[in-house]
């Protein structure tokens, strides 16, 4: 029970209809899980509008309505108005929950790429410092032992301020989470007190009409979690650097290759060896000390020099630090899985043009005898997602292997000859195996010495989705069983 005054309390609101005193039950925001004498807060979604069916959530038992536009509310039914009700509902969640977030330091980490790694950097040092420290990202949201399946990359805000409370419970000091362009535009953290916000990158990415209207709304997105951080670390090397910080009012850290750089990265190597490929480097500015990580690529120098600068103000020693980073870990990205003393093999989750040129450019700087590259694209997806892929691979690798990825309600088939379109344009050598395991056994049972091979577009996931069923397959899983198939 939560009195009605005590989450009203630091919300600017308007009694429109009924009055402050009492309790309810629960908050609740979707209309499938109403229960009796809750506050209900009606929400316009892309398809599904509450305040349009207040009658129905009312009858069903509501007790208060928080809305943002007129509404008609049965007697006995308490009106609350708001200007916003996204952001209505991410303070009282905050409210409903005993403002969990005030008993961690929480880390924001918002950028088009490398927010994921750089997460998973922050929690493997800090953790290896001593730390314990909860998860909310892309992935998934790790609370102690509990691992559990994201659905988007920034959760709605009741379930944040849902998570922060069972950290909290669990121990928890510290928790690291993504931030999202569209979790920040959609209020979903907002009156959370971030300790540090972490600034990555910035690419067009996002754009559309279900998403972001332009790059600049994009970018001005990414900007308002530096209007929200007591500190801000910050990639100046990005050429939308100043756009994204205009306005912070923050204390500002940076990281770069930039001589201007607080924690500034140089003298940088490739290390590549059968079954391994990473980079070391040297940070100096306001630490000094030689780096090496086991993620390949100078994007892994950014990610990695913005989990230092954080530890940085969590006194992790250098000792810790180097020890970290040289074991820690993102599941499906750049994830190496060693199969031999002769090639390396690794899976990652680019699923799109602009990440798999990414990987692959990264991937041939370390002049592979040959780069081979597994993937399909997903159905029900735009035809030019496939095309753009496919002229990608053709481009870059040595050998593509068309497979299926997740083919939803299509044709594996058809989804693969769009592939080849795109595979036609650049004029690259390519094999179609449509069985996804059958393509990871033909990889291996073909790799030659020197060859890194990159199963792309799954990553993480651990499913295949087939006419709206999702079937269990883990890549993982595959090549061990492919393994043991082929006694290697």
């Amino acid at each position: 029970m939560k009195s009605v005054s005590g989450l009203l309390a630091n919300l600017d609101h308007s009694m429109i209809k009924g009055t402050e005193e009492g309790v309810i039950t629960a908050l609740v925001y979707d209309s499938r899980k109403v229960t009796e004498g809750c506050m209900f807060v009606c929400i316009k979604g892309a398809v599904y509008d509450s305040h349009e069916h207040v009658e129905e959530i009312a009858a069903k038992g509501a007790r208060v309505i928080v809305a943002e536009r007129e509404v008609e509310v049965p007697e006995g039914v308490t009106l609350v108005r708001v200007a916003d009700s996204r952001r209505a509902l991410a303070l009282l969640s905050a409210a409903y929950f005993d403002h969990p977030a005030e008993k961690l330091k929480v880390i924001g980490i918002t950028g088009t790429k490398g927010k994921t790694t750089t997460t998973y950097m922050v929690k493997g040092i800090l953790e290896h410092a001593g730390y314990k420290v909860g998860l909310i990202g892309t992935i998934e949201t790790i609370i102690g032992e509990t691992h559990i399946p994201a659905n988007n990359t920034t959760p709605e805000s009741y379930v944040i301020q849902d998570s922060f409370a069972q950290m909290v419970e669990a121990g928890c000091q510290i928790c690291v989470m993504e931030v999202s362009s569209q979790g920040l535009m959609m209020h979903r953290t907002a009156g959370i007190p971030f300790e540090i916000g972490i600034f990555t990158n910035l690419a067009p990415d996002h754009i559309g009409p279900n998403e972001h209207a332009s790059f600049e709304e994009y970018a001005a997105c990414k900007g308002m979690l530096f209007r929200q951080c007591r500190m801000g670390i910050a990639n100046v090397d990005d050429e939308h650097f100043d756009r994204v910080l205009e306005g912070h009012t923050c204390t500002l850290e940076t990281i770069g290759f930039s001589e201007k750089a607080d924690y500034r990265a140089s003298d940088v190597q490739l290390i590549g060896r059968p079954g391994y490929l990473g980079v070391c480097y040297h940070i100096s500015g306001r630490l000094d000390m030689d780096v090496e990580i086991d993620v390949p690529g100078t994007f892994s120098v950014y990610n990695s020099l913005a989990a230092i600068a954080v530890c940085e103000h969590f006194d992790v020693s250098k000792e810790d630090l180097r020890e970290a980073l040289k074991v820690v870990k993102t599941k499906g990205r750049i994830e190496m899985i060693k199969v031999s003393e002769d090639f390396t093999l690794m899976i990652d989750y680019a699923h799109n043009a602009m990440s798999l040129e990414s990987l692959l450019r990264t991937l041939k700087e370390y002049h592979p005898q040959r780069l081979v590259c597994v993937f399909g694209c997903g159905g029900n997806r735009s035809k030019l997602r496939r095309y753009e892929m496919g002229e990608v691979s053709g481009r870059l690798a040595d050998l593509t292997v068309i497979t299926s990825d997740n083919p939803r309600f299509e044709e594996p088939q058809a989804i693969i000859d769009d592939i080849k379109v795109g595979m036609a344009r650049s004029g690259g050598d390519f094999v179609e195996i449509c069985d996804r395991k059958e393509a990871i056994r033909y990889v291996i049972r073909n790799g030659q010495k020197g060859d890194v091979i990159v199963l792309a577009g799954k990553g993480h996931e651990d499913y295949q989705e087939i006419q709206g069923k999702k079937y269990p397959m883990d890549e993982r899983e595959l090549i061990r069983q492919v393994l043991r198939e082929e006694a290697l």
